[in-house]
């Protein structure tokens, strides 16, 4: 995080059809995945412009050049339009939107938006938006930051235009949040500093928390006073305490408005500094392209009842291809996700056939089985055991994937079967590859309660409580926080327990823009 400071201091599912005819393309690099049904060439275009947008982050903030490992990339689906994402999002206001997970974050956007306006935001930035998000959470896991900063960061870097030239200009004004300031600041800077977000509402978060940041990153006069302000978040100071580093809030509104009113500077890096970065493009086989749908729903994150209407196309679609094991390990994920245990079992048998070295073939064989053992109420520790061997193999076939750790540790608990040294240390692995993953992150605060470390814990639960967007994990986060300081670490155990007690969670968050 201090590179970082220093750096900053210092400077519906019926609505959502595949094309019949679509031509998908998968593109990869170092640490991006892109779907598109665009031409090759677009497609590689596009990934390519990803990939150095990431090396531009690490260039300017130091961070090493690869942070994982080639299973854990962020996978990018492009849709046709901003409607096809509020249909996957579930929102009309979602113009795209990322999910960090530690067995692979995703994202959503558009290949086309609606321009309202010429100061409309584009596909490009709100990708660089979110993929700034997964960025902060990958390098500056164990950083507290506080919402504003979390989108004024993401919304610094969202308007980076990357020139034909070669040129990148970087600070770009985010002329799609003018708008917000047509009378003056959203809100008041105390407010915006006191930590709520709900009272700063998306103006405040988005517009005002990108002024900010452009004025601390670009305003000379004010160099040091962020790297004292994060200091002192992620000492424990109490919000507006740690704000005295800024200044008095009533002069920092003005000083606010009179930087905006004066017209904002922003760098541009010369060509040759972030040069272009391979890309390997082919084209997705028919059972591939026959999944596509089942895929993204499936990634997104369904409800139950969602899910269970995935399901029938997704086994009209993977019928004719019971050998192809992409095809068949996407539909393990979808009936593992209706509940169909048996069914999941079945075609991640299939995938594993046909595919023996396929990490989430065995994944999903373990899921469905302990899924299913958990139902039945099964304590045999033998066939807990037996279960456990998929997970097993799924880590000896790639020792960087997370999610067979993440579901190795779940199942002692699930079984009943006492914690051991090894099974915990799986979890902090899995923490580790995946980061920005707020539920495992979650569960590894509670195993630190669990061993009496107390203070690794409370660390542990700051970036969740005070993540901008306010879910379930950040509520509780919060809660277990104030309880560790009131009460200490049992009392806090015991509410995570409560809360998560036979719970099971149907669809993971986003962070949309």
């Amino acid at each position: 995080m201090r590179r970082l400071v220093q750096w900053l201091a210092c400077g519906a599912m019926a609505c959502w059809p595949v094309a019949a005819h679509a031509e998908w393309q998968e593109a990869r690099t170092a640490h991006f995945v892109v779907y598109s049904d665009d031409k090759p060439a677009a497609v590689s275009h596009f990934a390519e412009r990803l990939e150095r947008f990431d090396r531009l982050l690490r260039f300017l903030t130091n961070a090493p050049t690869m942070t994982s490992g080639p299973t854990n990339p962020v996978t990018v689906y492009v849709v046709d339009d901003q409607s096809a994402v509020a249909s996957l999002a579930g929102s009309a206001n979602v113009a795209g939107f990322y999910i960090p997970r530690a067995g692979g974050s995703v994202a959503f956007v558009p290949r086309q938006m609606v321009q309202e306006s010429a100061n409309a935001i584009g596909a490009e930035a709100i990708l660089f938006h979110e993929y700034t998000h997964h960025f902060m959470l990958s390098n500056w896991a164990d950083a507290a930051f506080p919402a504003w900063f979390v989108e004024g960061f993401a919304e610094f870097f969202g308007p980076t235009r990357m020139k034909p030239d070669g040129s990148i200009e970087i600070g770009r004004p985010a002329m799609y949040r003018a708008d917000a300031f047509a009378d003056g600041l959203p809100v008041s800077s105390a407010t915006l500093l006191s930590g709520n977000a709900s009272k700063s509402g998306v103006d405040g978060i988005y517009a005002q928390g990108w002024l900010l940041t452009h004025m601390l990153v670009f305003d000379s006069s004010r160099k040091g006073q962020l790297g004292s302000y994060m200091d002192a978040i992620n000492a424990g100071k109490p919000m507006m305490e740690a704000a005295r580093a800024l200044g008095e809030p009533r002069q920092l509104d003005r000083d606010l408005s009179a930087y905006m009113r004066r017209g904002m500077r922003y760098s541009t890096l010369p060509s040759g500094m972030i040069p272009e970065l391979p890309v390997t493009v082919r084209a997705l086989r028919p059972a591939e392209v026959a999944m596509m749908r089942t895929q993204q729903r499936s990634k997104k994150g369904v409800t139950p009842e969602q899910a269970r209407q995935l399901v029938p196309g997704a086994r009209r679609a993977a019928a004719p291809y019971p050998n192809d094991p992409a095809a068949q390990v996407a539909l393990a994920e979808a009936e593992y996700d209706a509940g169909n245990y048996a069914e999941a079992e079945a075609a991640a048998r299939r995938t594993i056939a046909a595919d023996p070295r396929s990490v989430d073939g065995h994944l999903y064989l373990g899921m469905a089985r302990a899924a299913a053992a958990q139902a039945g109420k099964v304590t045999d520790p033998a066939q807990w055991r037996d279960i456990r061997k998929s997970f097993l193999a799924a880590n000896a076939i790639d020792n960087d994937a997370a999610e067979p750790l993440v579901e190795f540790y779940k199942s002692y608990g699930v079984a009943g079967t006492p914690l051991t040294a090894n099974t915990r240390a799986a979890l902090m692995r899995a923490h580790l590859l995946g980061p920005q993953d707020p539920d495992v992150r979650m569960l590894v605060a509670a195993d630190l309660l669990d061993q009496g470390k107390t203070a690794d814990a409370r660390k542990m639960l700051g970036p969740i409580a005070y993540a901008p967007h306010r879910d379930d994990n950040a509520t509780l986060a919060a809660t277990m926080i104030a309880t560790i300081d009131k009460d200490g670490g049992p009392a806090a155990l015991a509410k995570w327990r409560e809360a998560t007690k036979g719970a099971k969670k149907d669809a993971k968050g986003a962070n949309a823009a």
